[in-house]
C-alpha cells in the first residue's frame, strides 16, 4: 500500500497559517528595526503573507495566481534587509510560532528551518556599525 506524503500546508492547515500571520505582524510592527520596512495597508500585507505561506508550504498557488511567481528576493530589493533585520524577522516569527503552538507541532521545526533559509536569502544590505564613539 502506497502512502501519500503530506505537505506542510496539509499538516498544519490553513487556519494555523492564518493564526501565525495574525500573531506575527503585531510583533513586526512593534519592532523598531522592522517597522520602517512595513508600510502600507497591514491587512493587505497580511493577506499577501497568508497567500505566500500557503503556496510556500505546498498548498494552492494562491500567490502566483494573483501576482505571478513569488520571486521574494527581487520583490524585496527596494528594502534594506540587513543581517540584523533578518534576525529580528526570525525572532518575531519564532515568537509567533510559540504563540500559535507551531513550535510543538511535528512539522514546526522543518517549517522554521525553511524560514531561516528564506531570511538568509533576503539579506541585501550589510549591517552598518557606528565607528564614531
Amino acid at each position: 500500500m502506497k502512502s501519500k506524503l503530506r505537505t506542510i500546508y496539509e499538516e498544519i492547515g490553513e487556519s494555523t497559517i492564518s493564526q501565525l500571520v495574525e500573531a506575527f505582524y503585531p510583533k513586526v510592527y512593534s519592532d523598531p528595526e522592522l517597522s520602517p520596512l512595513f508600510v502600507g495597508d497591514m491587512d493587505e500585507i497580511k493577506r499577501k503573507q497568508k497567500m505566500f505561506l500557503t503556496q510556500f508550504l505546498g498548498g494552492p498557488p494562491l500567490y502566483s495566481e494573483e501576482f505571478g511567481p513569488p520571486a521574494m528576493k527581487y520583490r524585496h530589493l527596494r528594502f534594506e534587509i540587513t543581517p540584523k533585520r533578518a534576525e529580528c524577522w526570525l525572532r518575531c516569527m519564532g515568537e509567533a510560532f510559540q504563540e500559535v503552538g507551531l513550535h510543538n507541532h511535528p512539522a514546526g521545526p522543518f517549517f522554521y528551518e525553511r524560514l531561516k533559509q528564506v531570511a538568509a536569502i533576503m539579506i541585501n544590505t550589510e549591517d552598518t556599525h557606528d565607528t564614531h564613539s
